[in-house]
C-alpha cells in the first residue's frame, strides 16, 4: 500500500506509521505542519517501511496538491487537526483553518488525482476522515449516537469537525470520490500531548501538582486506546464499503472526576508520593468550560457488524501501561 498520512506526527497518526511502518511493503509519506501537538520524536528512525516526512500546511493548496499528485497514494488517512476543546474557545481561527480548508483542500487535491487514475486504481482508492464523537453534542442518559443521527455541535472545535465531515460526504456524493468517515470516542495511550486529561493528570501527579476538574467531574466519557483503534481502522479499510460511515467505541465509559481517581489509585501503588497518603489529595475542582458537554455515548454496533466482535481488554492494565510509560519518558 502507499500511504499518505496527515497529520502523522500527532498522537494518533504516529501511532498508526508505527504500526504500518513494521512492513517492508508499506510506503509511507507523512504530512504535518508540526504545530505544538506534533512532534518528530513520535516516530521512531528504524521503520521497516518506505516512510518520508514533510513539512507542509494543508492549508496551502498549491503545495499540497503538487505532493498528492507527485506521490499518487493508494490510501489517504486525515489525521491533522487542530483538536484542543479548551484552545478552540479560546480562539476558533486555526480550528477553522486546519479542519475545514485544510480538509476542503485536501478533498480537492485527492479528487483532481482520482479522476487521473485507471479503473482498476479507483476501485482500490480510500480517503479516510478521522472524526470525533463530539459532533454528536451532548448525549442524553440511556441514549447512544447513531452514525445516522444528527450532528449538534457545542464547541468551535466539534463544529469545525462536524463541517469537515459533511465537506467529505458532499465530496463522496458529487465527484464519487470514495471517502469512510470514523468517529472515535477518547483515545489514551502513549505520545499523546499532555494538555489531555489522561496525560495532564498523570505528569501533575507525579510532579504534585493540582488536578484540575471541571465544575464537579461528573461529564461522562468513552476511552480507547489508541492502538485499538489503529487496528480498528486498519480492519476498515480493508473491510468497509465506501462512502460509509463508522462508529467506534470500547465501552469504558467513566465519570471524569472517577477516571482521575482511578489514575490516582494505580500510581499510589506504583508510584507512592512521599510527600502524600494519596495522589488524590491534589484533586481540585476549577470553573467549568463553556457549554461543557455532559456526556458522550457511541452505538458502534455497525462497526462491530463489520469486523467482528470487539475483543476485550483490561481497561485498568492499559491504564497502567499508560501511566508507566509517561513516568519512563519524561
Amino acid at each position: 500500500m502507499r500511504y499518505l498520512v496527515t497529520g502523522g506526527c500527532g498522537f494518533i497518526g504516529s501511532a498508526l506509521i508505527r504500526k504500518i511502518g513494521n512492513s517492508s511493503r508499506n510506503h509511507i509519506l507523512n504530512i504535518d505542519k508540526l504545530t505544538y501537538a506534533g512532534n518528530l520524536a513520535s516516530i521512531p528512525e528504524n521503520l521497516k517501511g518506505n516512510y518520508k516526512f514533510i513539512k507542509l500546511d494543508l492549508a496551502n493548496y498549491n503545495e499540497l496538491s503538487k505532493v498528492v499528485y507527485n506521490y499518487k497514494p493508494d490510501i489517504i488517512i486525515n489525521f491533522a487537526a487542530e483538536s484542543h476543546v479548551d484552545r478552540s474557545i479560546e480562539n476558533s481561527k486555526p480550528f477553522i483553518s486546519s479542519n475545514i480548508l485544510g480538509v476542503y483542500n485536501l478533498l480537492e487535491a485527492a479528487r483532481r488525482l482520482f479522476s487521473t487514475y485507471t479503473h482498476a486504481r479507483k476501485r482500490n482508492f480510500r480517503l479516510i476522515q478521522i472524526s470525533t464523537d463530539e459532533v454528536y453534542g451532548d448525549i442524553p442518559k440511556h441514549k447512544m449516537s447513531k452514525e445516522t443521527d444528527q450532528h449538534l455541535p457545542n464547541s468551535p472545535y466539534a463544529a469545525s469537525k462536524s463541517a469537515s465531515d459533511q465537506l467529505v460526504r458532499a465530496w463522496s456524493q458529487t465527484y464519487s470520490l470514495p471517502t469512510i468517515t470514523t468517529h472515535c470516542c477518547n483515545n489514551f495511550g502513549p505520545y499523546q500531548m499532555p494538555e489531555k486529561l489522561i496525560p495532564l493528570i498523570i505528569l501533575n501527579a507525579l510532579e504534585h501538582k493540582k488536578l484540575p476538574i471541571y465544575g464537579n467531574g461528573k461529564q461522562i466519557r468513552d476511552w480507547i486506546h489508541v492502538d485499538e483503534n489503529i487496528d480498528i481502522l486498519l480492519k476498515i479499510i480493508i473491510k468497509a464499503d465506501i462512502n460509509e460511515h463508522y462508529n467506534i467505541s470500547s465501552e469504558n465509559s467513566f465519570r471524569n472526576i472517577d477516571l482521575v481517581k482511578l489514575i490516582c489509585q494505580i500510581l499510589d501503588r506504583i508510584y507512592p508520593s512521599c510527600k502524600l497518603s494519596s495522589y488524590k489529595k491534589l484533586i481540585t475542582k476549577v470553573a467549568d468550560r463553556p457549554s461543557h458537554d455532559k456526556r458522550y455515548s457511541l452505538n458502534s454496533g455497525k462497526l462491530y457488524k463489520l469486523i467482528g466482535k470487539r475483543k476485550k481488554y483490561d481497561f485498568s492494565k492499559q491504564l497502567e501501561s499508560t501511566i508507566m510509560w509517561y513516568a519512563n519518558n519524561e
